[in-house]
């Protein structure tokens, strides 16, 4: 069986400025460089594969359908310059969520590794030779419990930091997304 390695990518704060809650088009701004970026990683031959916590639709801030919205415009957005997404897998549940159809706790949501679960089986995904990229805990959590190769933490503010969680779960802490082709550059050199 051919295996293929994959970034998998958060969304909120890594792509895209974390507007809280974004759901709009108005309100959805690429974080710069961030495109070029994901290109260049895409031609390294990995595949691209966001994981994103979307609990606002169950806090009844958006809807699954405004979310969908948004999604298809970023794909066909970034399709322009390029750049492929493999697939989207999110998670709408809350266990404090307001919208009973999303109110319970599931194995998708992040720190939970489902969604990379499922991404691994549909794509036969090569975990260990794999990248996640996000901005919180609950990303490098996820990515741990998945068995990914390697964990990188985006944070543009180091105080932020709480240093036991991630000194024990992210591998780099970078900050922003532009700075992963060059990591993975520089592993495929010590290798």
């Amino acid at each position: 069986m051919i295996t293929t390695a994959a970034v998998f990518l958060d969304r909120d704060g890594t792509i895209n400025i974390d507007n809280h809650y974004v759901h709009n088009i108005d309100n959805f701004f690429f974080i710069e460089r961030v495109i070029h970026a994901m290109a260049q990683v895409q031609r390294m031959g990995f595949i691209l594969i966001i994981v994103t916590n979307q609990s606002g639709i169950a806090r009844g801030f958006f809807t699954e359908q405004q979310f969908l919205l948004l999604t298809k415009w970023m794909i066909n957005y970034l399709k322009k310059y390029g750049v492929y997404i493999h697939a989207v897998y999110y998670c709408p549940h809350h266990i404090e969520g307001k919208v009973k159809k999303f109110q319970k706790f599931c194995f998708c949501r992040k720190p939970n590794p489902g969604m990379l679960f499922n991404a691994e089986k549909r794509f036969c995904i090569n975990m260990k030779q794999s990248y996640i990229v996000g901005n919180s805990e609950t990303d490098m959590l996820a990515g741990k419990l998945a068995n990914v190769g390697t964990r990188i933490f985006i944070c543009n503010n180091y105080d932020k930091i709480k240093k036991d969680v991630l000194f024990f779960s992210a591998d780099y802490i970078i900050e922003n997304l532009t700075h992963l082709p060059s990591i993975i550059n520089n592993k495929k050199c010590h290798l």
